[in-house]
């Protein structure tokens, strides 16, 4: 990682990979200049899904979450790049895909809170990235590698 980097937590929930959305996903942030560093296609079980949304477990929507995140196959990504985190969470838009601004992944494909898509880490909760990048993966499945248009995507980069 160069030292403008950072690495980011993203997740195409069970209705984005029904919908066949992933491949649009990855593109978007691929064609923004981020890298993506881990995958992996997954099923959630209930352990992993309590450990994800844990915040909200004493909340009245936490079972709701826990079966629809473990309702189907999911896939977990780690995207990385300069201020990753807020650069996804703009892209992602607001939670709620009827407050999402179109061109947004929130705002093009969801139309329902409890079904909008996509899970990406909050820029303002400090930690949620690596808490939530260590529950899905495993250091050795993080793939650090240069990537040739960096110097396209960064203006401190050599061309």
């Amino acid at each position: 990682m160069s030292h403008h980097d950072e690495r980011t937590f993203v997740m195409v929930k069970p209705d984005g990979v029904q919908r066949g959305l992933i491949g649009e996903i990855v593109s978007r942030f691929e064609e923004r200049g981020l890298k993506l560093v881990g995958g992996k296609f997954m099923r959630i079980d209930e352990a992993l899904a309590h450990d994800h949304y844990g915040e909200h477990e004493d909340k009245p929507f936490f079972d709701g979450l826990v079966e629809f995140i473990t309702s189907g196959p999911v896939f977990a990504m780690v995207w990385e790049g300069a201020d990753a985190t807020r650069q996804v969470r703009a892209m992602v838009g607001e939670t709620d895909p009827a407050e999402s601004a179109p061109g947004t992944i929130r705002g093009d494909f969801g139309l329902d809170l409890g079904h909008n898509v996509i899970h990406a880490s909050d820029h303002e909760d400090e930690g949620a990235n690596e808490r939530e990048i260590d529950l899905f993966f495993d250091e050795d499945e993080l793939v650090d590698y240069g990537l040739d248009t960096a110097a396209w995507v960064y203006e401190d980069e050599q061309h």
